[in-house]
């Protein structure tokens, strides 16, 4: 589904990329997709020059649940000794938190074609459950246990 873009990023930015064919939920769920990211880019970065690729040039990249894994995977590799540090995360609307789905780019953007605010929470439990029959508790916020919607609100608040 992402070749054209791919190949775009890669003609237009003078780069190389490579592209993930990770594991999907519902039939896979966490953490299938991030371990084969997780694992396919720190074999590349093993092997960058193997594939004429400066290991000093290696940014990650993703849209939509691939920020999220992109994300996942910088802060995996931010502190490994053994492999060079990435240059960059590109995150593209990515779906980086689901513990408050209330907040207002969730209520500015709740009907917003493609991905609708009962969608994300849809998707979001299925790439973590393999279903979603709670999305109407993830919906009204009911997922998240008080004490941590106190520990957590500096970060994700309205404010």
């Amino acid at each position: 589904s992402h070749d054209n873009i791919c190949r775009y990023i890669a003609r237009e930015g003078s780069s190389v990329v490579v592209s993930v064919g990770y594991r999907l939920a519902p039939e896979h769920k966490y953490p299938a997709a991030y371990e084969d990211c997780l694992n396919a880019t720190v074999h590349f970065m093993r092997n960058a020059e193997h594939y004429g690729v400066d290991p000093a040039r290696i940014s990650v990249c993703g849209d939509s649940a691939g920020g999220n894994l992109a994300a996942a995977v910088s802060q995996t590799l931010a502190g490994r000794p053994d492999l060079p540090r990435l240059r960059a995360q590109v995150l593209i609307y990515p779906g980086l938190q689901a513990l408050d789905l209330d907040l207002p780019s969730y209520q500015q953007n709740r009907g917003v074609p493609l991905l609708l605010r009962e969608r994300a929470a849809f998707f979001a439990l299925h790439y973590l459950r393999g279903e979603a029959s709670h999305k109407q508790d993830v919906l009204k916020g009911s997922h998240v246990p008080p004490e941590m919607r106190q520990k957590y609100k500096k970060w994700v608040s309205p404010d």
